[in-house]
């Protein structure tokens, strides 16, 4: 049964398939959702989907070298990236609220504090992912010496489980929610929370794919605001996320209570002031014009 009754706008003759990546949480059950109900097919739209466990990073350069369209990626990265060169634009704000990211260290770890983090090793998916730049924003909440940070490489959630158990990294940053079933295990004891200052997840799309499919994107983009609009209002969909992603009920309920999607774009002053972080943060030189970052 279609959640959603949503008016067909091409002809399913000419179906296009767009490429479209993002990090296999929760957040993105709706896009899931739309697919597997066949709502951009309705549209004329062959939406293949991959999930990118590496992360923000990894879908950045995958926009660099043209091997995805469309990525559904961490604000603060998506932003370093454009401003390093990488030929996209964000066209559209995704979740409005911050992330929340979980502070963590091995079950057996003699840390119990954020402060006795400074001047340890930390695990990053990759360099320029959310990782990578929220241990920065971390150190600047701490007041550490931004320079003394130490990065150990670690490609995924996986990958930190191993760097963290044999100790060659100390600590780890990811959301909280998708790490808590490492901490029920008793893999992961979070230490400390480090939110976003930002709405936390956009689309962006390659420059290419914008100047021949506007009309494309537009389509994608009515089709999954449609469903992130509804998606808390869907009949048991506390109980669908905890069993798809293997997470406990009441922390999905609590996860649903402080996440907001978004149905428009960033404005100039979201970016300027990501922007200014970052710069502080020496993450970026000067700041971009909103308009070489933001597709209007």
């Amino acid at each position: 049964m279609r959640l959603f009754n949503i008016p067909l706008k091409n002809s399913l003759n000419n179906v296009k398939t767009i490429r479209i990546v993002g990090v296999p949480e929760h957040f993105n059950l709706p896009w899931h959702m739309a697919i597997e109900e066949g709502a951009f097919e309705d549209r004329g739209i062959g939406l293949q989907w991959t999930d990118i466990p590496e992360g923000t990073g990894r879908m950045a350069n995958m926009l660099r070298e043209g091997e995805t369209d469309i990525a559904i990626i961490l604000t603060e990265g998506i932003i370093k990236d454009i401003a390093a060169g990488n030929p996209s634009k964000i066209v559209q704000a995704y979740v409005a609220s911050p992330l929340m990211w979980g502070i963590h260290v091995a079950a057996s770890s003699t840390y119990t504090s954020v402060d006795q983090l400074k001047g340890t090793k930390t695990a990053i998916s990759r360099y320029g992912s959310g990782s990578h730049l929220m241990a920065y924003v971390n150190a600047q909440n701490n007041l550490w010496d931004t320079d003394d940070l130490q990065f150990e490489v670690i490609n995924d959630l996986n990958g930190a489980v191993e760097a963290l158990t044999k100790g060659t990294a100390d600590y780890f940053m990811w959301e909280k929610f998708t790490t808590k079933p490492l901490v029920d295990n008793d893999t992961f004891r979070r230490i400390g929370e480090c939110p976003t200052p930002w709405p936390c997840f956009v689309v962006a799309a390659r420059n290419e794919m914008l100047e021949e499919e506007a009309t494309t994107i537009e389509h994608i983009l009515e089709v999954i605001n449609l469903y992130t609009r509804e998606f808390k209002s869907i009949p048991s969909i506390d109980r669908t996320l905890a069993n798809r992603y293997e997470q406990q009920l009441e922390d999905v309920n609590e996860w649903l209570r402080i996440t907001e999607w978004s149905q428009s774009n960033l404005t100039p002053s979201e970016i300027e002031k990501i922007q200014r972080t970052l710069h502080t943060l020496n993450i970026v030189e000067e700041p971009f014009p909103a308009t070489k970052i933001l597709f209007n």
